[in-house]
């Protein structure tokens, strides 16, 4: 897979997205016995008119005016099933589709990179998910049916006309390219308006969001009436798409409409030239009034069908990004937590400022190493490497002497805990957010005893429901503390070897920050550790204190030992205690 898709063509798309009906080809042959039947059926009440007319109304025939009403009622009850196989089949398939299609979105979105998450809009990529996937469904099912029936229908009418009369068919049939020039260039004109629609629903979706998660830096800062410009001239031009999209669906079907209206004027005009007789005219004009209706109806679905294609053409562009490499196949059932960084280099796109450069450091297992720096130094970075979260452009980082990519992502992490500023919690219970995906199998009391060690559960029990206690959108019910508590208490949990601590008690208040930093040193005992600090006074008791700059490492040592050097470190020192 590319990291940049190229845009296919409509064929192409579509053919594509046909490859998903596959498994459901059962369905999808039923579906189309439910079409020709459907056909057959408007076929055989255009052809039964003649003898209705001739043998019933012009000569009176009494047995001929018995059989025809119960054929008629046998015409429509086939009609009824072909319908209904059509609709109903189509229908599921085209569920079947987008289920599938949504299981390969959601699993994309747990593949792709990091990288790709820090420049996407998390808007936009819930459009592709809501929006652009249901503009597939109906690409997929009623267009379609649409498509085949009617085409089918149209086919089988056009040989019923000439049978009745070559010419007059022929005077139909010579307006097809016509037909076919002016759905190609609105087809186009379609599918460029249905872009910009997608683009402008996700950008809809990316200020709501931005509005939902900042409504108290809204408020406090007097951004509504901002806010709501904004997002008026977002909507503006969403509206502005839409009626593009319906200017031109308003022109172009009656436009077809009335081409196709003067050659069936022509074609009654020389009917009449002909002398056809009452019944074979009837039959005739039943036949092109049908044929009418059907063609009226596949050219209102170009829109759908081309809203379809760029849905897909989105969609299919979003699956075709590459994901994480994961081609390391080492799995190490345990690790002591020797980690060494050798000559590594980092950007984070090829043309990009280099942020690392020859980094080079060696951590011992159950060292307790914390990175401390100026914003921007790159020790968030560095910490980001070991994970993979990231991969170096040079250079490479060992873990027990191997190369970390040797190993599979999912080994390489198990032997991993974080806990990060930005608290991550989900719209769940406390106690699945603290056994949360490989420690769901946890026991009650496994996730008690994690949550006492990360003083969390003086206050989970005075919850109403405990454990419980469901904790809202990213733990929107508790407090920065209470969420940070929760977080620490999933790392004690997991008992990974190698544990990464981002300002993980930089939420606390000065009491829970001293309990917790009691938990903490007694977690990190035997422990490899990184800590990636901005309040120095939290790493004083630290092994290994790494000091960086400009993306180097410009000082190594412990804390007694670099305020004694006066270099880099005591200089943030003084900074950050002159500040205080």
């Amino acid at each position: 897979m590319s990291a940049e898709p190229q845009n296919s063509s409509g064929a192409q798309v579509y053919r594509r997205l046909l490859g998903y009906v596959r498994p459901y080809l059962g369905a999808f042959f039923l579906a189309i016995v439910g079409m020709v039947l459907f056909a057959a059926t408007e076929a055989a009440f255009a052809r039964i008119i003649q003898p209705l007319f001739d043998d019933g109304f012009v000569k009176k025939d009494p047995g001929v005016l018995q059989w025809i009403p119960l054929v008629i009622i046998g015409i429509f009850a086939l009609r009824i099933v072909g319908s209904f196989l059509s609709d109903y089949c189509m229908a599921f398939v085209a569920r079947s589709v987008i289920r599938d299609l949504r299981k390969q979105l959601f699993g994309q979105l747990l593949r792709l990179p990091v990288s790709f998450y820090e420049t996407s809009s998390s808007g936009a990529l819930l459009s592709k998910m809501v929006y652009d996937v249901e503009q597939l469904a109906e690409a997929s099912s009623s267009v379609i049916t649409v498509l085949i029936r009617d085409t089918l229908t149209i086919i089988a009418l056009l040989l019923m006309l000439l049978y009745y009369s070559t010419w007059l068919t022929l005077i139909l049939i010579a307006v097809t390219p016509v037909l076919v020039g002016l759905v190609v260039y609105v087809s186009k004109r379609f599918r460029k308006l249905s872009h910009r629609i997608q683009k402008s629903m996700g950008n809809v979706s990316t200020v709501s969001e931005e509005v939902i998660e900042a409504n108290r830096e809204i408020r406090i800062f007097g951004g509504q009436d901002y806010e709501t410009r904004h997002f008026n001239e977002i909507n503006d031009h969403n509206r502005r798409q839409f009626l593009r999209m319906a200017v031109t669906n308003a022109l172009s079907s009656p436009v077809i409409q009335f081409i196709v209206a003067i050659a069936f004027a022509l074609m009654i005009f020389f009917a009449f030239r002909l002398e056809l007789q009452v019944g074979e005219f009837g039959s005739y004009l039943t036949a092109m009034l049908l044929l009418m209706q059907h063609a009226k109806r596949l050219t209102t679905v170009n829109a759908t069908l081309q809203r379809g294609i760029a849905a897909a053409q989105s969609v299919f562009e979003f699956l075709d990004r590459e994901a994480e490499v994961d081609d390391g196949h080492l799995e190490l059932a345990q690790v002591r937590g020797e980690i060494e960084y050798r000559h590594l280099d980092f950007r984070y796109d090829a043309q990009g400022e280099t942020v690392l450069r020859d980094v080079s450091l060696r951590i011992e297992p159950g060292q307790n190493v914390a990175f401390v720096g100026r914003s921007g130094a790159g020790k968030t970075t560095l910490v980001s490497l070991l994970p993979r979260f990231y991969d170096p452009v040079a250079g490479q980082i060992l873990l027990d002497g191997h190369d970390i990519r040797e190993l599979s992502l999912k080994n390489l992490r198990s032997h991993m805990a974080l806990v990060s500023q930005h608290v991550t919690l989900f719209n769940d219970t406390i106690a699945h957010n603290i056994a949360y995906g490989a420690l769901e199998s946890a026991t009650e009391e496994d996730i008690r005893r994690a949550a006492q060690a990360a003083h969390a559960l003086e206050f989970i029990e005075k919850l109403p429901r405990g454990m419980q206690t469901v904790v809202g959108e990213n733990g929107v019910l508790l407090s920065g503390g209470q969420r940070q508590r929760l977080a620490i208490a999933r790392a004690i949990l997991k008992d990974a070897p190698i544990l990464i601590l981002d300002e993980a008690t930089s939420a606390l208040d000065t009491e829970s920050e001293r309990f917790i930093q009691s938990a903490l040193e007694e977690l990190m005992q035997n422990r490899t550790t990184l800590v990636i600090a901005h309040r120095l006074s939290t790493i004083e008791k630290a092994d290994v204190i790494v000091v960086m700059d400009k993306g180097r490492i410009v000082e190594t040592g412990s804390h007694a030992e670099l305020l004694a050097r006066g270099g880099h470190y005591a200089a943030l020192h003084r900074m950050q205690f002159s500040e205080a």
